[in-house]
């Protein structure tokens, strides 16, 4: 149940944490964009649609993560599909295996239809086009909040992928969320000692981690590993 209080604390402006609420809030939303511009604008949307919802900002995938670190108790977060250190759809398979219970919607200026299918059959709750005017956002969030998925009406999310999408995308999804952050790294031509520098491990971790990534693909290489990776990106098609 929403409290009746309205007052809310000062905008956070970019900070993935929540100032301290002064209010008790039954929808708690993280946006995650690395363009400030257009996180106001839809942190500002998002007050007018659920003005008693806490909204924070964050500007990547590690903001989030350490938000996440501090607290699991958020309802929806909303992910652009293109930020750096992110990779097609990679980001995407990384929060889905990580945080589960978490609904993502992904806000993306691309409308392609097949691309947005392919979000919601990597485990998105809804594709949200920043296109979308203000009373589309309202209705895709209620939808997604009820626990349904949503996408533009005029997508067919049951249209098949064909047989080698379907195949990179289950190969993906062999991978566990820390081998799935390794693959990022390893695509953004990070090398061992890198990785395990950025994630706090050892580089025979890394090292374990890389030898498990390149099996659960069927690759004999790191290079063939970033290839199968990048070949299901943003552009929503395969092989190329």
């Amino acid at each position: 149940m929403v409290s009746e209080d309205t007052t809310r604390p000062p905008p956070s402006g970019g900070d993935p944490a929540w100032e301290t609420p002064t209010l008790q809030s039954s929808v708690r939303i993280i946006i995650v964009d690395d363009h400030p511009l257009f996180r106001e604008a839809l942190r500002r949307a998002l007050e007018t649609i659920l003005p008693q919802a806490e909204v924070a900002e964050c500007a990547g995938l590690d903001p989030l993560q350490e938000a996440l670190g501090r607290s699991r108790e958020v309802d929806l977060v909303l992910l652009d599909l293109t930020m750096p250190g992110v990779q097609g759809f990679s980001g995407l398979i990384y929060l889905r295996a990580q945080y589960p219970e978490i609904p993502i919607v992904i806000v993306s200026a691309t409308e392609e239809p097949e691309v947005i299918r392919r979000a919601i059959h990597f485990g998105a709750s809804g594709f949200i086009p920043k296109s979308l005017d203000l009373d589309g956002i309202g209705n895709a969030v209620r939808t997604v909040l009820s626990g349904d998925i949503w996408a533009p009406p005029d997508v067919d999310l049951d249209h098949a992928d064909d047989r080698e999408t379907s195949d990179l995308v289950r190969r993906l999804g062999r991978l566990t969320p820390q081998q799935m952050r390794v693959l990022m790294m390893l695509s953004e031509g990070l090398l061992n000692k890198q990785i395990a520098y950025e994630l706090g491990v050892s580089e025979a971790t890394v090292k374990a981690h890389v030898s498990a990534i390149l099996q659960k693909l069927g690759v004999d290489s790191r290079t063939q590993a970033v290839i199968v990776a990048g070949r299901i990106g943003a552009t929503g098609r395969a092989g190329g």
